[in-house]
């Protein structure tokens, strides 16, 4: 059969480890050498156009619809996929198709919603406390996640030097933390906005809840429609995924614009040290309108919107762990989510997460902090301690 060569040709030369594949006539493949450590098993035939015309959605439809059935690791395999140079998971014949995308204010909008508007309930089942949904900093091994996501709070405010009554502004604000640690340890004015109406509601009530009405506000609102104002500091967490790359100068732009006099910005965003890119099954499933900036590609932006690159800092093997902690959170959660999810969404949700772990492994992508001052600052100290007192 046509399909079943093709299948046995793109996986001779997809995989870092050994895997065996059981294809839906009853015959079996080993690729590699040595025990298989993942098997995969099509219970279907996935037509070779689907593949060729993207094979991250093909795949990954046909593993939400149980078309296709891993046992092992899922996270293990796809980091073996991303780690062979010669593997489907790294050639553009393989994801010709990809739907054109807008960043307007109305469809950034809906894409924010339509992923963080998802629940609070169901955000709450497997994240931390602190309800944070970004890349965590594990400053010691033994640290919980919840350690580990005040660690990384506490590390983008050491480096952005906050002095007392000073101004931020979070672009992205997700559940709060960020500016309501910044509120009460620092005093100072603390400003964030979403999209995500679930989020607003929820900051809001935070705020009541810990007497914080005379220095924090949130604010329902696209960051393109902030003017005429300034702000000793910005934070932007995992944000600029969602700019697209067609705005990304315009966002540098707000950001300088909106910046004061050397004041500092801390940019926390997943970026790709191989150049920019998209993926078809992420973008149609999870976070629509997604692009990952490449690392030179936002160092350009950067620079070229007039702000200065103070310090780049990597955390790939941190957003690695806090994507692993969050898939075995989701799945000990499974009973509760059960309740309200259906089945095809938990293996889209598991797929989702351990494929994020895994390309993070590989160093198919990547986290960055960039650290930018709006003039030349000379009043940051002059070495990186500071960053961690």
């Amino acid at each position: 059969m046509l399909e079943k060569q093709f299948f046995k040709k793109v996986f001779s030369h997809s995989f870092s480890i050994p895997v065996r594949v059981n294809f839906w006539d009853g015959t079996f493949e080993i690729y590699g050498v040595g025990e298989p450590q993942v098997t995969i098993t099509f219970h279907e035939n996935i037509p070779i156009k689907e593949i060729l015309n993207n094979a991250s959605i093909a795949l990954g439809e046909a593993y939400m619809d149980k078309k296709i059935e891993i046992e092992g690791s899922l996270e293990e395999l796809i980091a073996s996929a991303y780690e062979n140079a010669e593997s489907f998971m790294l050639k553009k014949d393989f994801r010709q198709y990809l739907p054109k995308m807008s960043h307007s204010e109305q469809k950034s909008k809906k894409d924010i919603q339509m992923h963080y508007d998802l629940g609070n309930d169901f955000y709450n089942l497997w994240l931390d406390k602190t309800m944070t949904y970004s890349c965590a900093y594990f400053k010691n091994p033994q640290d919980t996640l919840e350690v580990a996501q005040q660690n990384k709070v506490e590390h983008i405010l050491n480096k952005l030097d906050l002095k007392e009554n000073e101004t931020l502004l979070d672009i992205g604000c997700g559940w709060g933390t960020l500016i309501l640690t910044a509120a009460k340890k620092y005093q100072i004015q603390a400003t964030g906005i979403t999209l995500s109406k679930e989020q607003f509601r929820y900051i809001n009530s935070k705020i009541k809840d810990e007497n914080l009405e005379e220095l924090v506000t949130v604010k329902l609102e696209d960051y393109r429609k902030l003017k005429n104002e300034t702000f000793d500091h910005i934070t932007s967490v995992g944000m600029v995924e969602h700019v697209g790359q067609e705005n990304l100068g315009i966002y540098f732009k707000d950001v300088y614009e909106l910046l004061a006099p050397n004041g500092t910005a801390l940019i926390h965003g997943i970026s790709r040290q191989q150049g920019g890119a998209t993926n078809g099954w992420l973008n149609k499933y999870i976070f629509p309108g997604g692009y990952v900036p490449g690392v030179a590609e936002m160092v350009t932006q950067i620079t070229g919107n007039g702000l200065q690159l103070i310090d780049l800092e990597s955390l790939r093997r941190h957003y690695q762990k806090t994507t692993e902690i969050w898939d075995e959170n989701f799945k000990k959660q499974l009973p509760e989510i059960r309740k309200i999810k259906d089945e095809r969404f938990i293996r889209m949700w598991d797929l989702y997460l351990q494929a994020c772990a895994a390309s993070f492994k590989s160093g198919n992508i990547d986290l960055i902090q960039y650290l930018v001052t709006k003039g030349a600052n000379n009043d940051l100290p002059m070495t990186r301690e500071y960053m961690n007192p």
